[in-house]
């Protein structure tokens, strides 16, 4: 077998693979010999029909599945031999072979990148300090109370955090456009649930008024449709109405399930729980910086068969169906290049994924479950899940290792709680 390979750009391989005829001949001879003995035709005794015959009516048959069952054994022979990973399967290009020809056939491939050498891990990480304080904690019971409020319509102008009930209509460029009209929707002024500027505009409104808002979309807005354009929404106010919060007391805390200890049972759980998101927070911040300081120390180029193949994974995932083109053709080559690196990360230190932390993280996800052991038995009896989970753990091991034992450099900051949880939602966008 005869094998030479040409580099047509970047991370392209054209491999051409030549197998000799014999090798051809002898499997198609072969096959059609067992044939005669099995193979029924009309006027010949069972196991008695001539070799000709058989070669004649199966012949060009045989040679079609023998010539795709040897392009796919010596492309594997092929590929081991010139050591090469091809990303994503290759596209075949074969020549038809005639009996005492050769075969040759040409295998166009993308291949993993050859990083060579030790990974660059010569940046800095800052890891945050935080403490869960009882200020933080009577801020988050005072979200839970928002959220249990009860609203009294009232006749004065609306403050923030009243809501409003209102109609609108927009408009860009005296046009309308998807999603422009709304009828008696709720709106609490303040709630940032709206574009930048426009519940600002509504303080001081009363029920029956009118009022025009001039806005502007951001310009990462997802609708292309606007982004970044000027808008005017005509307004009517229906009614306004304040906050009624309820009081923290045993009731409040039955609302939230804690039948026992009341208030002061309410107040563990919710540290308890701010807590367990401080853990993951501080996971994430030092696992994002860490990435991105591999991405940027570790220039990478990745296979384009890959990052395609990201993206379509990517547009089946709710969260990031709202991005365009390029924001997705960016996301995905980001995860892909993370992916190389990291591999190589595991690769070059001999990390292996911890089965006693891939059990951690199972317990922790059932944890929230009513029946925590049929969540962790479904974990373990479903390969794809476990797959992803065990991947996650790898990644954490690789921050872990590149923190203990790499060259970046380590510096503690101190920081709050909410900081912590606006730098992570700013990070997802």
């Amino acid at each position: 077998m005869q094998v030479s390979v040409e580099h047509t750009g970047g991370l392209e391989r054209r491999m051409t693979v030549q197998v000799p005829a014999e090798r051809i001949d002898q499997e198609v001879g072969s096959r059609l010999q067992s044939m005669t003995r099995s193979v029924r035709l009309d006027g010949f005794r069972p196991g008695k029909v001539p070799f000709k015959v058989v070669e004649k009516k199966y012949g060009k048959q045989v040679r079609l599945e023998v010539t795709d069952q040897i392009i796919y054994s010596t492309l594997q022979e092929a590929l081991t031999q010139e050591s090469l990973r091809p990303a994503g399967e290759p596209k075949i290009e074969p020549n038809e072979s005639q009996p005492g020809e050769a075969l040759e056939y040409v295998a166009t491939f993308e291949v993993f990148p050859e990083l060579g050498g030790a990974i660059d891990d010569n940046f800095s990480v800052i890891r945050p300090v935080v403490k869960v304080t009882d200020a933080e904690v009577d801020a988050m019971l005072d979200k839970l109370r928002k959220q249990r409020a009860t609203w009294n319509e009232v006749e004065r102008d609306a403050r923030l955090d009243d809501q409003v009930i209102i109609d609108f209509e927009g408009k860009v460029d005296g046009a309308s456009f998807s999603g422009n009209k709304g009828e008696k929707m709720p709106l609490v002024l303040g709630s940032n649930s709206m574009i930048p500027g426009f519940e600002e505009q509504l303080v001081g409104v009363s029920a029956g008024d009118e009022k025009t808002l001039q806005v502007s979309f951001p310009k990462d807005y997802p609708s292309a449709e606007v982004a970044g354009k000027d808008a005017e929404f005509r307004i009517r106010v229906h009614g306004v109405s304040e906050m009624v919060l309820p009081e923290l007391d045993d009731d409040f805390a039955r609302a939230f399930g804690v039948a026992d200890r009341g208030m002061a049972g309410l107040r563990e759980e919710v540290t308890n729980n701010m807590q367990r998101e401080l853990k993951q927070l501080l996971k994430g911040s030092l696992k994002d910086q860490v990435f991105s300081g591999l991405l940027e120390k570790n220039p990478v180029e990745v296979p384009r068969s890959l990052v395609e193949n990201e993206i379509v994974q990517l547009r089946s995932q709710q969260e990031y169906q709202r991005l365009d083109t390029e924001a997705l053709q960016n996301t995905a080559e980001r995860r892909v290049k993370l992916g190389v690196l990291i591999s190589e990360v595991v690769k070059q230190n001999q990390i292996q994924v911890d089965p006693d932390r891939v059990r951690e993280a199972v317990e922790t996800i059932a944890a929230s479950y009513e029946k925590p052991e049929e969540v962790i038995q479904w974990y373990y009896g479903n390969q794809e899940m476990l797959a992803g989970i065990q991947s996650a753990v790898l990644e954490e091991q690789v921050v872990d290792w590149m923190i203990e034992n790499g060259g970046l450099k380590l510096e503690e900051r101190q920081t709050s709680f909410d900081e912590l949880v606006d730098t992570a939602r700013q990070s997802k966008g």
